[in-house]
Formats: structure tokens, C-alpha cells, sequence
């Protein structure tokens, strides 16, 4: 089984749901997620936030945050996974925020990254260097998110 799979099966027992705020990943834990057969019944929705005023205007992050550090920061995936989650009326939201390279973005190197958590019991964040080129680490932070979001669930 998949990771992805694996991760819906687990909310899909409990009778939870998903949705997604991502910036560095431009909708590709989504994708991730809804080529699961059956993903409907978990997988609420998502949110672009590619740009830095969406990330405000969509999902709610907070606008002195964004322009005191910039949008690569633990706080801000944070914020990101809690917009998703109110925003499409889910359990659980899922905030991605890093740098994909090849150039340094708001003081951090690429291949930094960082993925928020926010479920019915709180807020979580976990920070990862990821290696690679964008496409690589794009990937590396989707499969470090479904193996963290599925350590969280159990």
C-alpha cells in the first residue's frame, strides 16, 4: 500500500478529514492524495497559496507574520494547516511552506521546509532540510508529509 493510501485509510477509519494549504508544493500533496481511489470521502480540498498575500487573503495566516519573517517559516505552516482546516471544514489541515531552490527565499537556503499539522487536538510542526532540485524536493516534502501526518494519526 502507498503512503497516501495508507494515510486516507487511516482517517477514512476514523471518520475523519483532510484538507491542504500549500505554497511550496502548489497542490501536489492534493494531487497526491485524490489519486487514491475513494480519496472523496476524506480529502476535503485545498489551497493554492503560491503567493505570499494569498497565503493572508485564503488562508488566514497572519500579516504581520508574513512580513516580519516572510512566508518560509515553522509559524507559518502552522498557520497554513489551521486555514486549511477551518477554511474547508476539515479535521485535519496540512500547511507546506519551504523552498524548492534554486535560490534562497525570505533568508532560507533551498531545500528548507517546513509542514504544519492542525488537527482536533492542537497544532504541530515539523522542520526538514531536504535535498535535491525543485522537483525533488517537492516530492521529498508530499513524502515526508504523508509519513509524518500518518506517525501523527497513529
Amino acid at each position: 500500500m502507498n503512503a497516501a493510501a495508507e494515510l486516507l485509510g487511516l482517517l477514512r477509519d476514523r471518520g475523519e478529514t483532510v484538507a491542504t494549504a500549500e505554497s511550496l508544493t502548489a497542490g501536489l500533496l492534493a494531487v497526491t492524495l485524490t489519486d487514491v481511489p475513494g480519496a472523496s470521502d476524506v480529502v476535503r480540498g485545498g489551497l493554492i497559496v503560491y503567493a505570499t498575500d494569498l497565503k493572508e487573503r485564503l488562508a488566514g495566516v497572519d500579516a504581520e507574520l508574513l512580513t516580519r519573517g516572510g512566508a518560509v517559516q515553522p509559524a507559518v505552516a502552522e498557520q497554513l494547516a489551521t486555514g486549511a482546516r477551518e477554511r474547508c471544514a476539515a479535521t485535519w489541515g496540512v500547511g507546506l511552506t519551504g523552498v524548492a531552490g534554486p535560490d534562497p527565499q525570505d533568508g532560507a537556503e533551498p531545500g528548507t521546509v517546513h509542514l504544519g499539522f492542525a488537527g482536533p487536538n492542537g497544532t504541530n510542526v515539523l522542520s526538514t532540510k531536504l535535498a535535491g532540485d525543485r522537483a525533488g524536493v517537492r516530492a521529498a516534502a508530499v513524502r515526508v508529509a504523508l509519513e509524518h501526518f500518518t506517525t501523527v494519526l497513529r
